[in-house]
């Protein structure tokens, strides 16, 4: 078939959205013939890429390119300004896709990311042919509780953030049209399905927008030292809640047990946290590698004993299928798309309560491991099984029936569905 995909940001060796589109192109272009409009920041390195992939000659890029004052504004995160440019780049990007429909005959337009659900770009303005929109994310609000501690000015934002994504998702005109206009829409993750099928009253398909790749040797983790090595990986956002593990490893902090910190934040973001750290007596329980490769980051996860996630604000946590990767066990709160990912064989979760309950449950689960280091080596031995659920293979199999049984049926593919 011929597809048509529209993927602002897309490029190889990249992570977040980038490395997601990279990840959707490469694999659909097995199967089929795909004609991609993207924003062109990677556009060296994709030419590159596809130069060297088999499947080659069945990717077509065209880009739209922005100025970089645009692109550092989406990825600065919380810079609305960037949506008014965004749109206008979606406009844009209708005419290049009508173009290319005039030229070749297309089969489906399948619009990929970014994911986030208040921008679905005009591509359905296209009634010839059929629609996709998905994976689509980024209905998941902040609760409440989390936003203790903060100054008045971040809570606002967070309250206000939390509102207008009830109301964007039920009264946007232009979402609205998108998600009655596609044939299928896809929802990343269960909040988003939820409020798909609540608010608009369809019945999506479930798949979250980021697969797991399996590595058929890894550096074999050590278990049995006397240190619990845990790491820790993110952006000092505060969705991320470095302070919960913070607070968590001041808990047990009679142990051996030993956080690795990569990320940073503004000047006064770092400073933050490590006096916060200073203050709860546990600067040596500590380690500050500030931003990393993410090479040096896939290296140091072989070194870990666990990875500590907790945020709670999230899509599909890329960072997390890179530890179910490397066959690192996963310590996480149950929310968002890590709730999804994690399950018993490989890690553990703790309820969505509040900052204070999160970082006791996590310390009371610390103190139980460390002395049964077989539960750790278990969850990563079952990491093996999890990488094949959650393989960009597996997606790759699932979308090709979604685009097979919508050109063939013209309806949802039941079997599928959620």
């Amino acid at each position: 078939m011929n597809i048509l995909i529209n993927a602002y940001a897309c490029a190889p060796n990249w992570g977040s959205e980038q490395g997601m589109a990279w990840h959707w192109i490469t694999e659909l272009a097995k199967m089929h013939n795909l004609y991609v409009i993207t924003e062109g920041e990677g556009k060296k390195e994709i030419e590159e890429a596809v130069a060297l992939l088999d499947v080659k000659d069945n990717i077509h890029f065209y880009y739209n390119p922005v100025s970089d004052k645009i692109r550092s504004m989406c990825w600065n995160q919380g810079d609305w300004r960037f949506y008014w440019y965004y749109r206008k780049w979606q406009k844009k990007t209708l005419t290049i896709a009508r173009q290319i429909c005039s030229e070749h005959r297309i089969d489906i337009i399948h619009q990929l990311n970014m994911i986030g659900f208040r921008e679905p770009g005009y591509l359905w303005n296209i009634y010839d042919t059929h629609y996709i929109w998905g994976p689509v994310g980024g209905m998941e609000i902040v609760p409440l509780s989390y936003l203790s501690g903060m100054p008045l000015s971040k809570k606002t934002k967070y309250i206000v953030k939390n509102m207008l994504n009830h109301l964007q998702i039920r009264y946007s005109t232009r979402v609205c049209k998108a998600i009655h206009r596609a044939d299928i829409v896809i929802a990343a993750t269960q909040g988003t399905y939820n409020s798909f099928v609540k608010l608009h009253h369809i019945k999506p398909v479930y798949m979250n927008e980021a697969g797991c790749t399996i590595l058929e040797q890894h550096t074999a983790h050590n278990f049995n030292k006397d240190q619990l090595d845990i790491l820790w990986v993110g952006r000092f956002l505060d969705t991320k809640k470095l302070d919960i593990a913070i607070r968590t490893i001041a808990k047990v902090k009679d142990l051996p047990v030993f956080l690795h910190i990569v990320g940073n934040g503004s000047d006064t973001e770092n400073a933050m946290y490590q006096q916060m750290a200073d203050k709860m007596g546990i600067s040596n329980n500590i380690k500050w590698y500030g931003k990393l490769a993410n090479k040096k980051v896939q290296e140091m996860m072989n070194q870990m004993d666990l990875f500590l996630f907790t945020s709670v604000l999230e899509g599909t946590p890329h960072v997390v299928l890179e530890a179910i990767t490397n066959c690192l066990p996963i310590l996480c709160i149950d929310t968002c798309g890590q709730g999804q990912l994690v399950n018993e064989a490989i890690g553990w979760k703790v309820p969505l309560t509040n900052p204070q309950q999160n970082s006791t449950d996590f310390a009371a689960i610390l103190r139980r491991i460390i002395i049964n280091r077989d539960e750790i080596k278990q969850k990563s031995d079952n990491c093996k099984q999890r990488q094949r659920e959650l393989s960009w293979e597996n997606k790759l199999v699932t979308m090709n029936k979604i685009y097979q049984q919508l050109q063939d049926t013209y309806s949802y593919p039941e079997q599928i569905m959620k």
